[in-house]
């Protein structure tokens, strides 16, 4: 979960225009803690996703839609690609 949400974190980022480090700028994030979220190294707070979803002006909602079923989607690819290995 924690890298598909730095992905949107990233995708979202590059839409606004940011540079990586502007951007942690913006939010009042070290850079590489931005770096961070956007390799999915770190657990959010929900402070964390509030602070970066107002830097990206969008609702929280918005930043985390479509998340759940990116991570679910994985899980399966994953348990299949393991369980043709198997076979």
């Amino acid at each position: 979960m924690k890298v598909v949400l730095g992905k949107r974190v990233r995708e979202m980022r590059s839409k606004k225009g940011f540079s990586q480090e502007a951007f942690a700028d913006h939010c009042g994030l070290h850079r590489t803690y931005m770096g961070g979220i956007e390799r999915g190294e770190h657990n959010l707070t929900i402070e964390t996703v509030m602070t970066v979803s107002k830097g990206l002006e969008i609702t929280m909602s918005d930043l985390l839609a479509g998340i759940e079923k990116q991570v679910e989607q994985l899980k399966t690819a994953s348990r299949s690609t393991r369980k043709r290995e198997s076979d």
